[in-house]
Order: C-alpha cells, then structure tokens, then sequence
C-alpha cells in the first residue's frame, strides 16, 4: 500500500470516490462507527476563491461511505472568529449536500470540549471530534500569512472553541498546533490541492493545481505539500515540531507514492490567479498541466524576478532549445529541473543557479 496516494482530474467527486477505493478505507472502518469528516471552511466563500475545501469532494467521500453501507455520517466544522459557520454550510455548498444526501452538519462552536494534555499544554477540544468512531480530515493545501502554509495539522484548529483559537495565537501558533497533533488523529486525510490560495488563508488569489492526495500521516502529508508550495518542510515551525515530537515523519526520496490518471492532469489556467498573471512574464508555456505549472509559480513567488524565461508545458516536448526548462516535458532545454511534474522547492533551487 502507498503512503501518498495523488488522483488527478476534472470531477473532483470521481477522483475522491477513486482514491478511496484504490486506499480500500472500507476496510479501515469497523462495522457501526460513526464517521465525522472535517472540511476547512475557515470563511463563507465558495472553494474557487482557494479558502475552502470543495464541496465536491466531501461528496465523493460520501457516495463511497453509503456505497460501502455506511451511514451514520457528520460534516464537523467551526469556522474562525468573526464568521459563521452556518452561512459557510450554505455559501460553500455543504447544505446542499446534506439534503441531497441526509448527512448531518455539527458546528463545532456549540459543542462541548474536553481538555487533554499535550506538548506541556492545556488544550480543550471539541468532543464530537474526539467522540469520532472514524475522523477523516479534508484541508486545503494553501498558503498561510503566519505560519507560511495550511494543510492537515493545522485544519484540526477548527476542533477547538473560539477561545483557544485566540489563545493559540498568543502562543505563536507553531506549538499549539503540533501539540493538538498529537491529540487528535484522523484516521484519514484527503487533501484538497485544485486551487488552494498562494499565501493567504482567507483565499483570494488560487493557483490551479488539479489534483486531490489522501494518506494517514498528517505530517508526510504536510511535509509533501509544503514542497510543493516551494518550502523545505523545516521551515514550517509547526511541522519541525512535529515530526521531532514523533507525530509523524517527513516525506523523502523513499516515499511511496502512487498516481492515479495522470494522464487526465488538467491544463493550467493562467487567468484565475492575479500572482499567477504577474509571473507569467517569466514564463514560456505551451499546454503546460496545472499541476506543473502551479510549482514554477509557487517558486517564482518565492524567488528574486530572474532574467531569464523558463520553458514549460507539453508543446515543449522532444525540442531542443536553448535556455531553462521546467519538468520532464521540457528536458530538451540546455538546462532543466526534472520532474513529472517537479516540486516546487526543486524549481526554487533550480532557479537561483539560472541566474
């Protein structure tokens, strides 16, 4: 069995339903749980703002529950300070689905907590979280303005009252969320990579990415989205904590992983994202996938301006050309990062030697 599993595509309740399937999680499930899935809908804004989790998804994880003869099923959300989760589970599309499906929809503002002891601290917590016969984690993979990225570690700060999501911040965020890790652990994450916003969590500025990954450890998880997103996962305070704390370990060349459809990778939209416009400047693309194209603007973000264009996209394939080439597709370039498509911590190394 793989420790990553990545689908890619255009029906993003198709590939989570695949995912699950190829996972065979019916068989992690015991007969009679109750499950809670938690999306993130930190504000009230549709999922391609690249804020929240996509409705679509949290669909296909429940065609497959009730497909596999489960049915006591609860879409668990708080959303942050100052925003309702109420109108989240209408502007989100989350009311729609439990009246197409009868699931039922927690607020996680209004439940009870029990505090547990984590990391040297006093954390109380939700307890239909910890209640869960089988918790399934939904984040979105997206950038963050204090801790840099957001992704399975950190959407557990939606289990917790308003109160401690105030105080985690007078802690400094990083230890708080590695201890709440180390307390609540889903037995599944499925991670919602289509258009997660560049570097803020409210959304506003999405980068096309087109796929969905699912795995058990939230921090391999977090640590292969983070070099996505052009960061080693040490840089992350959250995450180092983590992993040294044993929650889980990094991902690293020996990581399984296991594609599914690579082949349907959707081709990038360059018009969604404003950053995604402003970089184009440096970018030479000829039907380039989403998922590749997203990791050079991931690096460029992160990058000083580079004098030169980087070649990128499948039109590349088989040519020779002078100059820089992004992923496989691209290998005809004098120089390139390899990749199918590369992460982009690689495409950030590779572009401070193109200068």
């Amino acid at each position: 069995m793989a420790e990553i599993y990545i689908n890619y595509g255009a029906d993003h309740a198709e590939m989570t339903a695949e995912l699950m399937t190829r996972a065979d999680i019916k068989s992690r499930i015991k007969p009679g749980a109750g499950v809670v899935i938690k999306p993130n809908l930190v504000v009230a804004r549709p999922a391609s703002g690249g804020a929240t989790t996509h409705p679509e998804i949290v669909e296909g994880i429940i065609l497959y529950l009730q497909g596999a003869g489960i049915s006591d099923i609860t879409i668990a959300e708080g959303s942050w300070i100052g925003d309702s989760t109420a109108r989240a589970w209408e502007n989100c599309g989350y009311a729609k689905l439990r009246d197409k499906y009868g699931v039922r929809l927690f607020d996680t503002k209004k439940d009870r907590t029990v505090t547990v002891k984590s990391g040297g601290l006093e954390l109380p917590v939700c307890k239909t979280i910890l209640d869960a016969g089988y918790l399934i984690n939904v984040p979105v993979l997206k950038g963050h303005c204090q801790t840099g990225m957001t992704c399975c570690l950190k959407n557990m700060k939606g289990c917790i009252p308003d109160s401690e999501k105030r105080r985690y911040h007078t802690l400094g965020l990083d230890k708080p969320i590695a201890a709440l890790g180390a307390v609540i652990k889903p037995g599944l994450h499925i991670i919602d990579g289509i258009c997660g916003d560049l570097n803020f969590e409210e959304g506003g500025n999405p980068i096309d990415c087109g796929r969905i990954m699912l795995g058990f450890d939230p921090v391999l998880l977090d640590s292969y989205g983070a070099m996505l997103m052009g960061y080693h996962p040490d840089e992350i305070g959250y995450l180092r904590l983590a992993k040294n704390s044993g929650i889980g370990k990094y991902a690293d060349e020996n990581t399984d992983i296991e594609e599914l459809n690579r082949g349907r990778r959707p081709k990038t939209e360059m018009t969604r994202s404003g950053t995604a416009k402003r970089l184009a400047g440096h970018i030479s693309e000829d039907s380039a996938c989403s998922a590749c194209y997203a990791a050079l603007v991931f690096a460029l973000d992160k990058s000083a301006a580079p004098k030169s264009k980087f070649h990128i996209g499948q039109g590349y394939r088989g040519k020779k050309l002078d100059g820089y080439g992004i992923g496989d597709c691209a290998s005809g370039c004098s120089r390139h990062v390899p990749g199918c498509p590369p992460k982009a911590v690689e495409v950030l190394e590779f572009i401070k030697t193109a200068r």
